[in-house]
């Protein structure tokens, strides 16, 4: 039980390179550089052009940890393509291409290299903790960043065929297990079965890479 204790205090991520810091509002620059250099893919490349990174990050957590949906903050990744739907069987589901939209995202994810996403991480986290605090949160980052991880890798796997009922100017789950999901988890469903398992995994590497005790992680 000790032992577990002091692995969930322990700082997330360990310790940082020894970068100097520019102040919050300078860093884009520098967090670029460190990005690029640990992924090229072109969601990633296509987010970088992105004013106030560490900002932009650190509410992207923040909402994802609260339930919300990190959409309004990742606006340039907004897949292209219509939402399709299909009617079978006298019932409505998600049309398998609508999947295809996030495929990019979820490929993005998977060329991170856990290791490296911790590490880099540890090297930024002053400046992301300065970003919580003009969001108004003092407590430390490590602890919204494991929150969001965990809600994450919480939302039950899907295999695509889900029933859809109308919601307003759109559809939900006919599922009320699924609808009373949190907005974040329902968005990484509508991303697809094969897309949210290869977040997933990724995810989970991040999060034993970066320290976070495997009890704390749901269930594979």
């Amino acid at each position: 039980p000790a032992a577990t204790a002091a692995s969930a205090s322990a700082p997330l991520g360990g310790k940082g390179d020894p970068v100097t810091l520019p102040p919050l509002d300078e860093s884009d620059t520098l967090v670029r550089t460190l990005v690029q250099a640990l992924t090229e893919s072109p969601a990633v490349m296509a987010w970088l052009p992105t004013r106030g990174l560490l900002r932009n990050f650190t509410v992207v957590v923040s909402n994802i940890a609260e339930g919300a949906t990190p959409a309004k903050q990742l606006k340039v990744l907004r897949p292209n393509g219509a939402f399709r739907i299909v009617t079978r069987d006298g019932g409505t589901s998600v049309d398998p291409r609508s999947y295809d939209r996030y495929t990019t995202i979820a490929d993005a994810v998977s060329s991170i290299d856990a290791g490296g996403a911790a590490k880099l991480y540890a090297t930024l986290k002053p400046r992301i903790e300065d970003a919580q605090r003009d969001l108004g949160v003092p407590t430390s980052f490590d602890r919204t960043l494991e929150r969001a991880i965990v809600a994450l890798l919480a939302t039950p796997a899907i295999d695509g065929s889900e029933r859809l009922k109308p919601k307003g100017i759109g559809y939900g789950y006919a599922d009320d297990r699924l609808e009373s999901l949190t907005p974040a988890q329902k968005q990484l469903l509508r991303m697809g079965p094969r897309n949210a398992r290869v977040i997933k995994g990724k995810l989970r590497d991040i999060a034993i890479a970066l320290g976070i005790p495997p009890v704390h992680l749901p269930a594979p």
